[in-house]
């Protein structure tokens, strides 16, 4: 039996606005590229710039697909 949802685990590794039905949504946009798209996003939701800055760099290199180790 599954702990947690499959959508969660996915979620920890990818993102989930990244990530849908075994693909990559935005396939191409470099990492960089994606912080500065989550962050007009988070603006348009009425998030700070640099809190939205802040969580993004936090959190974005952190996920599977953008890890360098």
């Amino acid at each position: 039996m599954i702990s947690e949802p499959i959508l969660t685990i996915k979620s920890q590794e990818y993102g989930f606005h990244c990530f849908k039905e075994g693909k990559f949504l935005d396939e191409g946009i470099t990492l960089q590229e994606k912080i500065e798209k989550n962050i007009r996003f988070g603006v348009q939701m009425g998030m700070p710039e640099e809190t939205a800055r802040n969580m993004c760099n936090a959190i974005l290199p952190k996920l599977k697909r953008w890890r360098t180790e």
